[in-house]
């Protein structure tokens, strides 16, 4: 078979993905562009806005031009990386979750990872909506998930000396390994597909919905991303509640 074979039979096979997932794959972009904007932006701002002051002060101001800027600031490797290693993730959860469910007495466990996915989406929702209430007390962090967040921006670091091409690619994927609890959520979604294709298809839609509020921080600055923050937090709720209901309508077919 050649390569032009393989290519058509790899699209008609996500084709089907699509058709058969076209939901969970919704849900999962809809989650990225509402976390992009609520949480992402914030979260991950700082990595952006380093790489483009890198890649930028690295360009003679002879040769700096708009597209340059523009390019520059995009740091469209990064997002690549990030999406490569979302993917793999979701490939990986999807393939172990579908291994483990095939398993006498185990068939729950995609309407488990569905109802738990729904719930966070519901919480999320619920705490948008009402964020005018004061935050309660914090019970501690989590010394782990901080412990292994320093352990990988440690590796990347060197990277963001010149975050261009394959190393901005290399610091995506590195960086995509930081913990999160949006990430969190859309790795449980992807997981009960039970399909590695879909899981990895999912999860890039997920890393796709996260990037339109990433870009505006790196085009404009953290003010840009605040401003798109602010307008996206006002729907946010009722988009995280249709999240919520379309994933317990998949848990319940699963059982019904």
């Amino acid at each position: 078979m050649d390569a032009l074979s393989l290519l058509n039979a790899a699209l008609n096979q996500c084709a089907v993905v699509i058709d058969r997932d076209g939901g969970l794959l919704l849900a999962l972009l809809t989650a990225g562009l509402v976390g992009g904007t609520t949480h992402c932006a914030g979260m991950c701002g700082p990595f952006v806005l380093a790489q483009v002051s890198a890649r930028l002060e690295r360009v003679p101001l002879s040769a700096m031009s708009e597209f340059r800027r523009l390019t520059g600031a995009a740091v469209l490797p990064y997002h690549a990386g990030r999406a490569t290693t979302y993917a793999l993730v979701g490939a990986l959860s999807a393939s172990v979750a579908g291994h483990v469910g095939a398993l006498p007495g185990l068939r729950w466990l995609s309407v488990a990872l569905l109802a738990l996915a729904a719930l966070f989406f519901l919480g999320y929702a619920a705490r948008g909506a009402l964020s005018w209430l004061p935050k309660a007390p914090s019970l501690g962090s989590n010394g782990v998930q901080r412990w292994w967040s320093e352990r990988v921006s440690g590796l990347a670091r060197p990277l963001f000396g010149n975050p261009t091409g394959w190393r901005g690619y290399g610091l995506g994927v590195a960086l995509g390994f930081i913990p999160c609890g949006m990430l969190y959520g859309a790795i449980a979604v992807a997981a009960a597909s039970g399909s590695a294709l879909t899981g990895a298809l999912g999860m890039a839609a997920f890393a796709l919905g996260t990037v339109p509020s990433l870009l505006a921080v790196g085009l404009a600055g953290h003010i840009a991303g605040r401003t798109w923050r602010t307008a996206v937090a006002r729907v946010a709720p009722a988009i995280m509640l249709v999240n919520a209901g379309v994933l317990g309508w998949m848990a319940w077919k699963l059982v019904a």
